[in-house]
């Protein structure tokens, strides 16, 4: 097994770490993945790398902004080709097919408005097609681990980039599996968000009304804070949706659900099998509830994606030139998709009443569990065997991962240990949508209960402070805390919460009794929350736990006119949580009939 040798870990908490210290600036680091990716040499990982003068250009930009402003700041990052970056051409694994757009997509400039700095466009499954990452033009990218297996698709390229160690973090595509099956071969962190969370504006779609950005990320931790930037509302994309925060059952109260012994299938492979075994084991070390459920409805569900009319939708895609031309599209492709011309209106609709169905035996599942637990992928094959039986064995990868957009879920794809010859497991962890940042802390557990190296490289997991199992703690050595501004999930300054083991308990509202203004004069943009006498709005905020300790820590960083006290909550109880001395609201606008900060910060 090769194992990349690099004296510092990319993983977007160390890396910030450094900057903050000082101890290395933005474009030493882009310098340093330049030299990665030169040394790691394998071109087929990238379909275009951008300049590494205009990217250095970029990065030395950042060092005249204040980093505590920017959740990103100067984190390199790879886009899956599919998504569009100004400038740049978006191919989709096909060049005949390449389209220079003028914007970036929507995630895209959130991220880099947040200070990532992007390092260039990866391989793919053609039109995202496949859950293998053989079907491409630009050569197959080599799985970190062994050249002889398949690196996952359809998101390979974002995948390996992030094993080996050349980037923090890739965004990559996940209507099948396309996110989560990559991450399971390269041994990271592949998080499937729920569907209108990341807005898919700039997503050429493969299907559009199941398409999701996904973020591929070395440790949890990374992938959360990602998907705090990336997240909201985009009221130019038709499928985008407002998000919710959802909160799951601590680790001593959470219910994990497993499919029964009959249900599995690891196609031959016992060394996967005896992997998710020890996966569910350690879950239960961890404290929780094991609870057998049956899989069958999500089993049902997986077979309709390429068995029934959703096929068809990849047609209203790329159906005119795939008419046009034949001859440019890789014939696996072209034979998937060219397959949706057999379904007609009446189909979909049979299929869509089927799958009403199906996701209502599927909600009796989940009246006995939080957590669904399944293996990401039963098996890995070479890239021979795949070439052998291209269809029949992407099928079988398909198994767990084709349900979840389906059947709204969210999910994250974490390591699970090895097999003796030297290739990753992976296990996927699953739940309603509006779960994923519960499941980025579950998925944390795991993670460091399990230890081991960073993807591909000789990098060790790195210990953050206050570990998400933290929360097994007794109430007495932890305080909650409720946010209201830019310490919300996906504001600026949320990473003090989470760098401090912060624990997200729940969203909610305060008691109507308070009054919500945008203070004036600060360069980061403040609210302040005041307690009226009479009258009042209830207010968006966050319960986040912390440590004691942490708490103390997290105090001493609030200025004024800032500072803590108790807040009523709708229900009555009372927590601590920020407010404002009435004085800095003289000149400040009152936003409290908008009900939060986000709603005022969304309109600009």
């Amino acid at each position: 097994m090769e194992k990349f040798n690099y004296s510092n870990s990319l993983d977007i908490h160390s890396l910030l770490d450094r900057y903050r210290t000082g101890s290395i600036a933005p474009a030493d680091a882009i310098a340093s993945v330049y030299d990665r990716i030169e040394r790691y040499a394998d071109p087929a990982v990238w379909i275009y790398l951008a300049p590494q003068a205009e990217t250095l250009e970029r990065a030395k930009a950042l060092e005249n902004q204040d980093p505590q402003k920017l959740p990103l700041y100067g984190i390199p990052f790879a886009i899956k080709d599919n998504l569009d970056w100004a400038g740049v051409p978006t191919t989709a694994g096909c060049p005949p097919f390449a389209r220079t757009p003028a914007r970036s997509s929507a995630v895209v400039e959130r991220l880099c408005a947040a200070g990532a700095i992007a390092i260039g466009k990866t391989n793919m499954d053609q039109f995202a097609t496949g859950l293998v990452g053989t079907r491409t033009p630009y050569g197959v990218c080599r799985n970190p681990f062994d050249r002889r297996y398949i690196p996952g698709g359809s998101s390979s390229g974002s995948a390996a980039a992030v094993s080996a160690g050349l980037v923090s973090f890739a965004l990559g595509t996940d209507t099948a599996g396309s996110g989560r099956v990559p991450a399971a071969f390269t041994n990271i962190v592949g998080l499937k968000p729920s569907c209108g969370s990341i807005g898919t504006r700039g997503l050429l779609p493969a299907v559009r009304s199941l398409d999701c950005v996904s973020v591929f990320a070395l440790t949890c931790a990374d992938a959360a804070s990602v998907l705090q930037v990336a997240s909201g509302f985009d009221a130019e994309d038709a499928f985008s949706r407002h998000p919710e925060t959802k909160v799951l059952p601590d680790l001593s109260r959470l219910r994990v659900g497993v499919p029964g012994d009959g249900e599995l299938e690891f196609f031959g492979n016992a060394e996967a099998e005896q992997r998710y075994r020890e996966a569910i084991s350690r879950l239960q070390s961890l404290g929780c509830t094991i609870a057998p459920i049956d899989f069958k409805p999500f089993a049902d569900a997986a077979e309709l994606l390429y068995g029934g009319p959703w096929v068809a939708e990849r047609l209203a895609a790329i159906g005119d030139f795939l008419d046009a031309h034949p001859e440019d599209i890789d014939p696996i492709v072209y034979e998937i998709i060219s397959g949706g011309k057999r379904y007609d209106a009446v189909s979909a609709y049979r299929a869509s009443y089927r799958l009403a169905e199906l996701r209502k035996l599927a909600e009796i599942q989940w009246q006995s569990m939080d957590v669904l637990a399944v293996p990401t992928t039963g098996t890995i094959y070479t890239v021979a065997e795949v070439a052998a039986e291209p269809i029949a064995l992407n099928t079988n990868l398909g198994r767990y991962t084709n349900f979840a957009n389906l059947l709204d879920l969210c999910a994250i794809a974490v390591p699970s240990g090895f097999q003796s010859s030297g290739l990753p497991a992976g296990l996927t962890l699953m739940a309603p949508a509006w779960h994923d940042l519960s499941l980025c802390r579950l998925g944390a557990a795991f993670h460091a209960s399990l230890g081991g190296t960073l993807g591909a490289t000789d990098l060790p997991l790195p210990t953050l402070p206050e570990p998400a199992s933290a929360a097994k703690s007794s109430s007495q050595e932890r305080v909650k805390i409720a946010v209201v501004g830019a310490h919300l999930s996906g504001e600026p300054l949320n990473y003090q919460l989470i760098e401090g083991g912060g624990i997200l308990v729940r969203a909610c509202r305060t008691s109507p009794i308070y009054k919500l203004y945008a203070l004036t004069g600060t360069a980061l943009g403040k609210p302040g929350l005041v307690r009226q006498i009479e009258g009042g709005s209830a207010i968006e905020v966050e319960v986040w736990e912390l440590s004691i300790a942490a708490f103390g820590g997290f105090v001493a960083k609030i200025p004024p006119p800032l500072g803590i006290g108790t807040l009523v909550l709708e229900d009555g109880s009372t927590v601590q949580g920020f407010l404002c001395e009435p004085y800095a609201v003289a000149d400040a606008i009152d936003i409290s009939h908008l009900g939060g900060w986000r709603a005022y910060s969304f309109r600009f």
